[in-house]
Formats: structure tokens, sequence, C-alpha cells
């Protein structure tokens, strides 16, 4: 039975959006009658992504992979910076060859079939390869991962800009992640109730292999939505892109501020391996402390998505503001936690940072990808995605420096210094306009 045009899914797309005039603003009239059908596929096709994302953390997992192998320490810091750097910068480039074609959804598609082989390569590396050279080929294949992710981001935005009428894509994101985090709750249950106190390689291997699975799967998902074939017009090469970019830059100074926003919001993210690196100095190793932590990010993702989703289709602008609100709030309870007696300083207490922690990516998250793609001029989204990804993954790679200062003054003092960064991406980001009001238009 087809998913598309399917009175089952039509009345749950009706129950979720509260949409039952089924409007269809910003898309094409003849995409309408694929929305309720799309929106299902995207939906499942997030919750099988943020499941993987969940399971094959590099900001939360990997980093206890490569300590079960014998990686030397210094490994973990580049995990988050190649993950996120490796996916963001190479956009630039794609999304000129993107343009060329009227169907994008299938460089998703090919993209998350490559993150797919790259997490099962992974999975050999973990089984047959040990120390330094099992660390750099694990290091190897996860920016293969997140070249492929780069390509996927792209690709998705400009696809659920063609299928997804605005004011029910904040709503999509957010039931993407809900879904995601609902099942992550119960993987991270897994890893606590039945997973003993020791590190196994097998573990890990097959936490790998079950997110390659959901790769795969979210591939497949992709594939089978109806996408309306878009203008092919005005395609450039990475050279003539960058200069695009640029001119954009110089031209549109709210999307300039929009782009300084995140940057400075990605400390909500960046900090989560710190507070990884706090939690095993203060709370052990143990494989199932790591399983609490993935239950309370889960959790957070699960309670907060759909709230934040909802506050983005009205103005996205705040959603980025209240979540670096709340990234701050999460730094200054893991440094009150080093306060506390030693009785209190055990995994359920600390899990309590991850949950905050998780709070306020969730918000930072929808609140600029909602925003992004409701500004951005349609013919030129691709463009607009790609400079800030590609921005924000030089800002990225260069927080690979940061481990080396967490080296130099300690753990909690960087996250005292993500502090600040936050309250600075957080005033920024509430001085933007609304999203419909960002693009200057010449007179």
């Amino acid at each position: 039975m087809s998913i598309h045009r399917n009175e089952r899914v039509e009345r749950v797309y009706e129950i979720l959006t509260e949409d039952d005039q089924r409007t269809c603003e910003a898309i094409p009239e003849s995409a309408c009658k694929e929305v309720p059908g799309n929106f299902m596929l995207n939906a499942l096709n997030g919750a099988s992504t943020k499941l993987a994302e969940q399971i094959a953390s590099p900001s939360l997992v990997l980093p206890w992979l490569l300590g079960a192998m014998g990686a030397p320490p210094s490994l973990s810091g580049f995990l988050v910076p190649l993950y996120k750097g490796g996916s963001l910068i190479p956009q630039l480039a794609v999304s000129g060859q993107i343009r060329q074609f009227a169907l994008r959804k299938w460089f998703w598609v090919g993209a998350g079939t490559v993150q797919g082989i790259a997490l099962l390569l992974m999975a050999a590396s973990a089984l047959l390869l040990d120390g330094l050279y099992g660390g750099i080929a694990v290091l190897t294949l996860l920016l293969i991962f997140s070249v492929g992710s780069g390509v996927g981001s792209v690709s998705f935005k400009d696809v659920m800009a063609k299928t997804i009428p605005k004011g029910k894509r904040g709503t999509l994101l957010s039931i993407r992640a809900t879904a995601g985090g609902a099942l992550s709750l119960g993987a991270g249950f897994v890893l606590h109730r039945f997973v003993g106190e020791g590190e196994s390689i097998g573990l890990y291997v097959w936490l790998l292999l079950i997110a390659a699975g959901l790769w795969l799967t979210a591939a497949l998902l992709f594939a089978f939505m109806r996408e309306e074939k878009g203008a092919t017009d005005g395609a450039r090469h990475a050279l003539q892109e960058a200069r695009a970019g640029w001119q954009v830059l110089k031209e549109q100074p709210m999307f300039a501020r929009l782009v300084i926003a995140r940057g400075l919001l990605l400390s909500v993210m960046l900090v989560i391996p710190f507070y990884a690196l706090l939690a095993r100095e203060v709370t052990g190793t143990a494989v199932s402390s790591l399983g609490i932590f993935v239950i309370t990010s889960s959790l957070a993702m699960v309670l907060s998505s759909y709230i934040w989703g909802r506050f983005a289709d009205r103005s996205s602008r705040l959603v980025m503001a209240a979540g670096g609100v709340v990234g701050i709030a999460g730094c200054a309870l893991a440094l009150t936690f080093l306060m506390l007696p030693e009785s209190w300083q055990n995994p359920w207490a600390f899990s309590l940072v991850f949950f905050i922690g998780g709070l306020a990516q969730a918000g930072t998250r929808l609140g600029r990808k909602t925003y992004l793609v409701d500004a951005a001029p349609a013919k030129e989204r691709p463009l607009y995605v790609a400079v800030s990804n590609t921005l924000i993954g030089l800002i990225t790679l260069s927080s690979a420096v940061l481990g080396f200062i967490a080296d130099l003054f300690g753990t909690p003092w960087l996250i005292g210094f993500f502090a600040l960064i936050m309250l600075a991406g957080t005033l920024t980001a509430y001085s933007l306009p609304e999203a419909e009001n960002m693009v200057k238009t010449p007179n």
C-alpha cells in the first residue's frame, strides 16, 4: 500500500500539523497533494537518522570506542571537528553542482548510502585494528561519513523547501527529532540495563552495524519521496559559487549576522564532548554510564523537540536565542556539579547536565534550520545553505585547538569560556529580524 494519497496518512498529517485545510504556502501547487506522504516519509527518515546519530555519536559514543581500542587520547579531540567540519566545508562546492539537477533528492539518497557504508567499514576497523592505526582508521572513515553528510544537508533543505509548506517545516523537524529521541531512549536503556561495567569492542561493533543499517533504511525512505522538478539554471563551479557566496554576505547583512549567531551558538554543541570528558573523570568510564547519558540526551530530545518546532514556526530566531540561554544553564550546572559532595557525584546526577545540553542543542538546531529554510530565496537556497555551512565548518575545524586549551587550563575553565560564547550567540540571535525579513530586496 502506497504511503502517498492514503487516507490514514493524510489524517495523521492533519493531526500532527493541525492543518485540515491543506495550506501549501511557498511550495508549487502541484506538490500540494503529495505533502502528507512526503511529510511522513521525511519523518520516518528522520527517526532513522536521529537514532543512528545517537548510537554512533562522535561526541559521546566514539570517544568510548577509541578508548576501548587503545587509541591515543589526543585523537578524541579530533572527532567533533572532523565530523562537523568535514560535513560543512565541502558544501559550497556541492551546492553549485546540485543546481544542475531538477531532482535533488537523489543527492541525499547517495549521501545516506555512503554514510551507511562508512559505518560498516568503521565496524570492521574496530574488529581488525587497534591502537593508533585503529584510531586513524576510525577518524578517516568518520571524515568520509561527514562529507556524505554535507552533501545530504544541502539536498535535504532544498527538497524540504519544495515538498513541505512554510509553517509546517519546524513541526516536521521537531517530529524527526522527537521520534529519533524516543528510539534512542530505548537504546540507552539497553546499554545501561544489559551491558556490564567493562568495555567490549563487540558492543561498539554492534552499535556501528545497527547505525549503518539505519542510514541505509533512511536512504531508501528518502528515495520514495515525490519531489517536483526544480529550476536547473544558474549552475556554477566551486570558484563561482564562492564569489557568489561572498557577494551574498556583503549584500545581505542580516544573513551575515545569522552566520555569526550560528557560529557563536556552535558552542552549545562543542561543549558536549567536554561534558563527557568531565563525566569520565568524575564518575568513571563504565559503558553503563554511557547508557545513562544516552538516555538523558534522548529524553531531552523527545520532550523538547516538538515544542521547539512549533515555537520555531512562529519565531525561529527566538528559538535560537532560547536555546542559547538553556545552553548557558547547562554550563553553570556542570560547574556547580564539581562543588557537590562526593556522594552526589554519580552518573545519574551528572546526567542532568546532558539533559540540559540536549535541550539546548535541540533548540538551536531547530531554530537555525527553520530560519534559514524560511528566509533564503527559493532559487538561491542551496547557495545560502552552503555559504553558511562552509563558514561554520571552518569555525568547527579551528575548534580542534580547544582540547589543548582544556589541557592547559582545565576542563572547568573551558566550559566557563563556552558559556560566555553562548551568551554572545544568544544576544546576536535575538537581534535578528524575523525570517521573512532577513533578505533585503533591491529598491
